[in-house]
C-alpha cells in the first residue's frame, strides 16, 4: 500500500507543469519573440496584491525552470509562510523572454495553491484551541490533488484520506448497497485488518451511530448533523469505551460555522470548500530591470 501512495505522488508536479506550459506556449510566445531581443535580460519580481499563505513555490519554480533552466528564482517567502500587501514573494533573473514565457503557469499555480492555503489557515484560526482539526476532502482539482492537499498542511490544516486507496470510507450508498450500517462494517472488517487500512463510516442519525459504535470503526463521519445532535453524538462515543472511534463532522461547514461545530467536541470537521471553492490569492510579476 505504501509503494502505491508514493507512485502517485511522484508522478505529479513535473506532469502538470509540464502540460501546463505546453497548453499556454504551444507552438511558440510570439509576442514576447517578436517585441524582446533573445539577449534580453532582465529581472523581475512577484508580489502579492492581497495578504494572506503562501504555497506552491515548488510548481511555481519548475514552471520557470522548465521554460528556460538558466533562469534563476530566489524566493523571500516559502510554502506556509504569510505575506502582506506588496511583499516580495519570489525574484526571477535571466532571459526576459524566458520569464514572461513562464509567468502565467507560474503565478497560477503560485495564486491557486495559496488561496487553498489562505483559506485553510482562516479555518485553523477559526477552530484553535478546541482541540478540533480541519481536514480536506477529495474535492479536488483533478491531477492537482497532491498539490492542494499539500496547500492544505501549509495554510494548518490537515489531510483526510488521499485517495480511495488508502481508507475505507463507507457513504451513504454503500451503507444502502451493503443493506445497512452493521452490514457494511462487517463486510470490509477482515479485510481492513489485513491490509492496515482505516474504516470510517457515514452515519446520518444517532441511531445509526449507536449501530456502529457497536462494529468498532476507526472513524464515524457525522452527515449534516445539527450542534445538539453532534455534542450528543461526542457524549454517546465517549460513553461506550474508553477508546471511542474518532468523530468527524461533515456537511456544507461555513468558516462561520468551524467554532460552533469544533466546540461540540468532535475530533475533525471535513471541510471540502477548501480545496473547491478557495479564491486564488492576487499576485502579479513585474519586470524590474
Amino acid at each position: 500500500m505504501k509503494a502505491r501512495v508514493a507512485t502517485i505522488e511522484r508522478m505529479t508536479v513535473e506532469t502538470l507543469v509540464r502540460a501546463a506550459i505546453a497548453e499556454d506556449i504551444g507552438d511558440g510566445d510570439w509576442t514576447s519573440e517578436w517585441t524582446i531581443d533573445e539577449r534580453t535580460r532582465g529581472v523581475a519580481v512577484v508580489r502579492a496584491k492581497a495578504a494572506g499563505v503562501i504555497a506552491g513555490t515548488e510548481p511555481a519554480e519548475l514552471s520557470f525552470g522548465t521554460v528556460d533552466p538558466a533562469l534563476v528564482a530566489t524566493w523571500s517567502l516559502r510554502d506556509g509562510d504569510a505575506v502582506e500587501p506588496g511583499a516580495e514573494v519570489v525574484r526571477i533573473e535571466g532571459s526576459l523572454r524566458g520569464m514572461l514565457g513562464a509567468e502565467r503557469v507560474a503565478l497560477n499555480f503560485l495564486g491557486r495553491l495559496s488561496g487553498i492555503a489562505t483559506l485553510a489557515a482562516r479555518f485553523a484560526a477559526e477552530v484553535a484551541g478546541t482541540g478540533a482539526r480541519v481536514v480536506d476532502t477529495r474535492k479536488t482539482t483533478p491531477g492537482w490533488r497532491s498539490l492542494e492537499k499539500a496547500a492544505v498542511r501549509a495554510g494548518g490544516c490537515a489531510n483526510h484520506r488521499a485517495g480511495l486507496y488508502d481508507m475505507v470510507l463507507i457513504k451513504e450508498n454503500h451503507v444502502r448497497a451493503a443493506g445497512g450500517v452493521a452490514a457494511a462494517l462487517n463486510r470490509v472488517a477482515d479485510a481492513a485488518k489485513a491490509a492496515g487500512i482505516e474504516v470510517e463510516v457515514e452515519v446520518r442519525t444517532l441511531e445509526e451511530l449507536d449501530e456502529a459504535l457497536s462494529h468498532g470503526p476507526d472513524r464515524v463521519l457525522l452527515d449534516n448533523m445539527s450542534l445538539d445532535e453532534l455534542r450528543r453524538a461526542v457524549e454517546l462515543a465517549r460513553s461506550r469505551g474508553d477508546e471511542p472511534p474518532l468523530l468527524e463532522a461533515s456537511g456544507s461547514v461555513r468558516l462561520d460555522d468551524a467554532r460552533a461545530i469544533a466546540e461540540t467536541g468532535v475530533d475533525l470537521i471535513s471541510v471540502g470548500a477548501l480545496t473547491h471553492s478557495a479564491p486564488p490569492l492576487d499576485l502579479s510579476l513585474l519586470v524590474v530591470d
